[in-house]
């Protein structure tokens, strides 16, 4: 076989040639398939069919570290900031997947009105463009690469606001809240018409937050979630 490839590259150094080609050529693709297609991946964590980038990771990261260090003027320890976060940005997806399920939309419209009502991005009351540019060129961010990932989190809100909307008081939870009220009532004849319909809308609200968590449970059940820690 050598012999018969060393005659052959005498008389025919073009065929070797493409032949040495050819094989280099099936050894970077193979090589791309099965040596490194997983160590290429910058995936911290995967929800489903849903990424969460090394590049996300990091810079929700390093926004967070900062809020804490500069608002809460406490120490907070590194591991217990990374798992906030990649458990934060987990949830974020599952509640992307959930907006998908759902159908619900965010047209532009309802995007450029909800970015120009932030405060953060007004002067004097007004939406500001060069303060808006400026305090996303501070934490790393593009207009695009914003807007595009605020529009994620105004789905995600939506999502949520379905599943909120869908809930409702038992006639037995409501007879619970009134008879709180009436014990309120007893001991406090004082108290406010105001303050006791709060306890009924505090019962609507504590629902409704259960409702959020037993439904984000159910999708993280059916999901397939991989964390890839040695990217952290």
């Amino acid at each position: 076989m050598i012999k018969l490839m060393r005659e052959s590259a005498h008389k025919y150094p073009w065929l070797l040639k493409s032949a040495m080609g050819l094989l280099a050529i099936l050894f970077i693709i193979t090589m791309g398939w099965w040596g490194f297609s997983d160590r290429q991946s910058d995936a911290v964590a995967s929800v489903g069919e849903l990424k969460v980038s090394h590049t996300e990771y990091l810079r929700t990261y390093q926004n967070a570290y900062r809020y804490y260090h500069d608002n809460l003027k406490g120490e907070v320890k590194d591991d217990v900031l990374k798992q906030m976060v990649l458990e934060r940005l987990v949830s974020g997806k599952i509640w992307t997947i959930a907006a998908q399920e759902l159908g619900v939309v965010v047209t532009a419209q309802e995007l450029g009105d909800d970015i120009m009502r932030r405060p953060e991005f007004q002067r004097n009351g007004q939406f500001d463009p060069e303060l808006y540019r400026r305090i996303l060129a501070s934490v790393r961010l593009t207009p695009a690469l914003y807007e595009a990932e605020h529009k994620v989190d105004l789905l995600r809100d939506k999502a949520m606001t379905v599943i909120r909307d869908s809930v409702v008081l038992t006639p037995t939870e409501i007879s619970d809240a009134q008879s709180l009220v009436g014990r309120q009532m007893i001991s406090d004849p004082s108290s406010p018409q105001p303050a006791r319909e709060r306890i009924l809308q505090d019962y609507l609200v504590q629902k409704q937050e259960r409702a959020l968590m037993a439904y984000e449970q159910a999708l993280k059940s059916r999901l397939l979630i991989k964390i890839h820690k040695e990217m952290l």
